[in-house]
């Protein structure tokens, strides 16, 4: 059963993303490439889940996986971790909210890298660097994408 819906919902992603890659072909360049970005890869996924369970069908025979979270850790702290990884992500909503995307990108990342990853300076501020420049470049530089202001920004009249 489970098969069938794995084989199913793939090839329906892969209906939906080609048709979404072809319709998207014959606009303006600028237009085209978001969904260009998302819908090809998406195709290729969903083409590799089909393979998977076709190919995999054959070869498991019976052979069930289940998923089951790892016995070696105690529950509370799982749960800690799960708390904590819900933390960092409303906060960085809450970033990018209050301060918008341009600064809330890399803010968040250098403060993740010195916070929870507990690396040094350098190693914090080279990626950190080094993802602003691809973020900049990218959604600034190369797709003029208009980013709004973040609430803060708004109540000191600033951009």
């Amino acid at each position: 059963m489970h098969n069938r819906a794995s084989l199913f919902l793939g090839l329906g992603i892969m209906a939906l993303s080609a048709w979404a890659a072809i319709s998207a072909w014959a606009w303006p360049k600028k237009a085209a490439m978001f969904p260009l970005v998302i819908a090809i890869p998406l195709f290729c996924l969903a083409a590799a889940e089909v393979l998977w369970v076709l190919i995999g069908a054959a070869r498991a025979k019976g052979e069930v996986m289940d998923f089951q979270l790892s016995k070696d850790v105690p529950q509370r702290t799982a749960r800690l971790r799960t708390l904590l990884a819900v933390g960092w992500t409303l906060g960085f909503f809450a970033m990018i909210v209050l301060l918008g995307f341009p600064i809330a990108v890399p803010l968040f990342v250098l403060l993740y890298l010195k916070i929870q990853g507990r690396e040094g300076w350098v190693l914090s501020a080279v990626v950190t660097l080094a993802m602003w420049g691809f973020f900049y470049g990218l959604f600034d530089q190369l797709l003029h994408v208009p980013f709004p202001n973040g609430w803060i920004q708004d109540w000191l009249g600033l951009r």
